[in-house]
């Protein structure tokens, strides 16, 4: 996932339907000496909406909890979008304007406290390790770099197979990549984490090698392939951006449909278009297991 110098100015047409981060804060600089709980926070996306109905999908979100023993002070910190998962999924077809326009950004959330209710109810609440005041500060410096330069939400990662050792042509980066970097920037820097099983959901295409297309000057630009561009455009069609989760799901359905009956699949990448010769499986949503780091300091024994 490229790396950008700089998180771009978010475009007024760009609405949220939810504030993103209502109650974020600063993240505190912590006493040295103090003892940090670091907890594992996963929970059914979208719950408190529609409860536990994408928990029987395996649709999770991820967070981190931490709890300072000096300060007794709770915080949670999690990764993601923006403008909501449906703008960072698929573009919005303007009146007026060739190219396909993305409201795609996500961003760290950190605040104060931690729900225990939600992530217990159908979810995860779970002690992973235990940091010291000068970690959870170093963590905090690389959380800021992290998020300055990682900034673009992808909902998708693409791989030849369902084989494990396939190939990823691409790899996704939300919520649950962030918490797997934090996990190993703190293993880096020390920590050591208990032996517990700890899974993520995956949404995967299913493709064979991809096809550079240009990016959108090349595609969509005055002297730009106007064939292309209203192929893309034509693809991207039955499926809005701003809408309820339940539309976002009739539009997931139709992009399969299309995928399985013309094999085909357009991706925004890092700002630039691909296209995906797209094969069976096509598209799965997996739960599987991560492990937790260990770190590079770890084991020389330090």
């Amino acid at each position: 996932h490229r790396r950008f110098d700089y998180r771009p100015k978010t475009d007024p047409y760009c609405q949220a339907r939810y504030t993103f981060c209502p109650t974020g804060s600063a993240i505190p600089v912590m006493k040295e000496e103090d003892a940090i709980e670091v907890y594992r926070l996963q929970a059914p996306v979208w719950e408190f909406k529609y409860g536990d109905l994408l928990g029987h999908l395996k649709i999770m979100h991820d967070a981190v909890g931490f709890k300072s023993s000096l300060t007794g002070k709770n915080y949670t910190m999690e990764w993601y979008e923006l403008f909501q998962l449906g703008n960072c999924t698929f573009p919005h077809l303007r009146p007026g304007m060739d190219a396909p326009f993305w409201c795609n950004q996500g961003a760290a959330c950190f605040y104060e406290g931690i729900d225990d209710a939600h992530w217990k109810a159908n979810g995860t609440l779970v002690l992973v390790t235990t940091i010291s005041g000068t970690m959870f500060n170093e963590m905090a410096q690389w959380v800021k770099h992290d998020n300055e330069t990682g900034i673009y939400y992808e909902t998708w990662t693409v791989q030849a197979s369902p084989d494990k050792k396939s190939t990823v042509w691409f790899d996704s980066y939300e919520c649950s990549k962030f918490i797997l970097r934090t996990y190993q920037k703190l293993a880096d820097l020390g920590a050591v984490f208990k032996k517990i099983q700890t899974n993520y959901t995956s949404i995967i295409l299913f493709s064979g090698e991809p096809l550079y297309l240009g990016n959108e000057t090349s595609i969509f630009g005055p002297q730009g392939n106007k064939t292309l561009a209203a192929a893309i455009r034509d693809f991207y069609d039955p499926f809005k951006p701003h809408q309820s989760v339940r539309e976002f799901f009739v539009d997931l359905f139709k992009i399969i449909d299309r995928v399985i009956l013309n094999h085909q699949f357009y991706l925004f990448y890092n700002l630039e278009y691909w296209f995906l010769p797209m094969k069976s499986p096509y598209l799965k949503i997996i739960y599987e297991e991560v492990p937790l780091p260990v770190g590079s300091k770890a084991s020389f024994g330090v």
